[in-house]
């Protein structure tokens, strides 16, 4: 069925990248590909990086995954996608940064798979293809249109139905105001011309 053709799918995925650990153990590390990227530096990107990580970027989505990870030190695979998205497309913050904090959480943590999966997602791995980012809001709309993911790892959100709890910077300025929750550290835009001019294309 599909549920194991999706399983035995993962298997191979990682199989495959502890091949190409083996074959170039520097991967663990070091860009497989590298394009030479200029990533903000951790002082120039340490209150996104925190908020990151805390779970409060104002991405409700990217914030539910990062904090189930400190929770439970899991998440579903779209979560690892789109934290891993939002950290080194968005906010332009080198792979490794993700990759160790992630490996500090996750109770499946596998270096082969982990490294190589940050480097596939930041564009500097096997399969180095620029326009891999992934929208967080499209994506909630997408994988949790009922907002019951969200709603469950941001308890400040639990009052918001779908589609306002993925985007509740657009509430009446009255309304935002109930909710302790952040604006978002970025505008998504921003963040994706900012990654396009490093990356200059």
């Amino acid at each position: 069925g599909t549920g194991a053709e999706a399983f035995v799918r993962q298997l191979a995925w990682r199989d495959f990248h502890h091949q190409v650990l083996a074959a170039r153990p520097a991967a663990a590390h070091d860009d497989y590909r590298t394009q030479g990227d200029r990533w903000r530096s951790q002082r120039s990107a340490g209150r996104e990086i925190e908020a990151w990580r805390a779970g409060r970027t104002g991405y409700p989505v990217v914030d539910a995954a990062m904090r189930q990870l400190r929770h439970e030190g899991w998440m579903h695979n779209r979560g690892r996608l789109l934290t891993a998205s939002f950290l080194t497309k968005t906010l332009y913050v080198d792979w490794r940064v993700g990759a160790r904090h992630f490996l500090d959480l996750l109770v499946d943590g596998d270096v082969a798979n982990n490294q190589l999966n940050w480097q596939w997602m930041a564009g500097t791995g096997t399969d180095s293809r620029p326009n891999r980012v992934l929208n967080p809001v499209t994506q909630a709309k997408r994988y949790d249109p009922d907002g019951g993911y969200v709603r469950r790892w941001v308890p400040e959100l639990a009052g918001l139905d779908a589609p306002a709890v993925h985007e509740p910077w657009k509430l009446p300025a009255r309304e935002r105001a109930a909710y302790d929750y952040p604006d978002p550290v970025v505008e998504l835009a921003e963040g994706r011309d900012r990654f396009t001019r490093a990356r200059g294309r």
